[in-house]
């Protein structure tokens, strides 16, 4: 997977893991680390940095903040899920209010996704 990854990336990934949001925080420590299956957080894919990645479930998991919701992040997330798509990958996208409200069910739909076949 990763053969296609732009090493220039790999730095920004590092300095990423190590200043998460607090929602990235709070979705790692608190559910995805512990999964019996490895998760990786800021996975470098071709010209992208994941959130989190999943390679077993060909997951990934986008936790998105304010910059997100205008236009241009919009866009740019779609042309994004377009490129982890045309690897096979699906992406999964939770606001940071999901995340701070909805703590529950995006666990059970992450769970549901990589355990129980959700399409």
């Amino acid at each position: 997977m990763n053969k296609k990854a732009n090493r220039k990336l790999t730095n920004l990934s590092r300095m990423l893991r190590r200043n998460m949001t607090d929602e990235e925080r709070h979705l790692w420590y608190d559910f995805l680390k512990d999964l019996p299956v490895t998760v990786n957080r800021q996975k470098v894919i071709g010209k992208y940095i994941a959130d989190f990645y999943c390679a077993t479930a060909q997951l990934v998991i986008e936790v998105d903040g304010e910059h997100h919701y205008n236009y241009i992040g919009r866009k740019k997330d779609k042309t994004r899920d377009m490129y982890f798509n045309s690897l096979g990958i699906r992406v999964l996208r939770y606001t940071n209010f999901e995340i701070n409200k909805n703590f529950k069910n995006v666990c059970e739909d992450i769970w549901l996704y990589i355990f129980g076949g959700k399409n």
